[in-house]
């Protein structure tokens, strides 16, 4: 039994302002070459298929797209959660009417213990697909107390283990921020002011679990508990992420082989770091000149419009930082009271508290210069 495991599409998404929607279709084409080469059993989506709740309609349109040319196009089923970011309802809209032609999709988690069956040489298996799930909603299943992320997944998870059948391997299908992982920038917290976290502990007893959430391609612990991480980059943290989706294969009980397909956006996401004049020399003989760049400026004087300049060989350029202003200074106080100190010395202040350095002489100089200016200009207007 083959599945392709992916998750944390994000269709829609914007980053520093920048529709994101075309490169997610160019990597969604690719998914569905990988798709039509490998021929799995099943497509296992693990949530957070758009970037928010209300999506824009070019990702619909997007979703809608690729879906259609992966079930009907290439008759390969598609199980698909929904996560924090996507909007229950919304995902889960017509899943009854959809299920009969091969595309299921589970919304809320009152689903979480209808199983998805297949079968090879080795017999039945299920996939169990569990959205992401508040405690508040799984409180309202249960009625009982659910504190936590942990105590939700939990009883949706011994849901699922007294449904089960006996001998029958079972695949969880989940979105959930597993105790242990690694997490990025780019990341929703699904908790504010207690624990988001899940123990992998919960996930004892199954085949695989399939997650969604966190967008690093990792394994959690021993047992095949695995994040395929997410379609594209979406934070600066994440630009040394290989992505990729992942090929699973389960055998027979305990046999199970996972080999992760690096995915090749058409820009890729590079920080890099230099001077000005650095990076614009660089840019100019950089084959990959159209990738998404953030700039860490090491400059010590002042620059004019440093982003517009990188721009002329970066197109996709994001944005900049400059060092000399991100370093923290000596914690020293100022040099006497505020309103005793005069202006040029409330400007050396100010650069040894943010840079740690003393102003040097030439930026004295040039500063004195400018106050003296201001001075007279106000003398003469008086």
């Amino acid at each position: 039994m083959r599945f392709l495991h992916t998750a944390d599409w994000h269709l829609g998404r914007l980053f520093h302002a920048r529709s994101l929607i075309e490169d997610q279709a160019c990597l969604l084409d690719q998914l569905v070459e990988l798709v039509r080469e490998l021929r799995p059993d099943a497509l296992l989506v693990a949530g957070d298929v758009y970037d928010r709740a209300v999506p824009p309609a070019e990702a619909v349109a997007l979703l809608d797209d690729t879906l259609s040319r992966i079930v009907l196009g290439l008759g390969v089923p598609v199980v698909m959660i929904a996560g924090n970011h996507d909007s229950a309802d919304r995902l889960g809209f017509g899943a009854r009417l959809l299920s009969g032609g091969g595309l299921t999709i589970a919304g809320r988690p009152g689903q979480a213990t209808e199983a998805v069956r297949f079968g090879d040489a080795h017999g039945a298996l299920d996939v169990y697909p569990v959205p992401y799930a508040e405690p508040a909603v799984v409180r309202d299943l249960c009625a009982a107390a659910v504190a936590d992320h942990d105590a939700a997944l939990g009883w949706l998870l011994d849901a699922i283990r007294a449904r089960r059948a006996p001998g029958v391997r079972a695949v969880v299908l989940a979105h959930a921020f597993v105790a242990g992982g690694s997490e990025s920038e780019s990341e929703r917290p699904l908790s504010v002011g207690g624990s988001g976290a899940v123990a992998a502990a919960r996930f004892a007893g199954f085949d695989y679990v399939a997650l969604g959430h966190l967008h690093r391609p990792q394994r959690i612990g021993e047992a095949p508990v695995e994040y395929a991480g997410s379609l594209m980059k979406y934070s600066l943290s994440e630009a040394d992420h290989v992505k990729s989706v992942s090929l699973v294969e389960i055998n027979a009980p305990g046999d199970v082989r996972i080999e992760r397909i690096a995915l090749k956006p058409p820009r890729d996401l590079r920080c890099l770091r230099g001077t000005l004049a650095e990076l614009i020399e660089g840019g100019r003989r950089d084959p990959a000149r159209e990738d998404y760049v953030f700039a860490c400026l090491t400059d010590r004087g002042a620059l004019l419009d440093p982003v517009a300049r990188l721009r002329a060989v970066y197109p996709n350029v994001l944005g900049c930082e400059r060092t000399v202003l991100a370093r923290p200074g000596d914690g020293e106080r100022p040099s006497g009271p505020r309103r005793a100190l005069d202006l040029l010395a409330l400007f050396g202040d100010f650069h040894r508290e943010t840079t740690g350095e003393a102003l040097d002489p030439e930026s004295s100089a040039a500063i004195a210069a400018a106050l003296d200016a201001l001075a007279a200009e106000g003398r003469e207007s008086a």
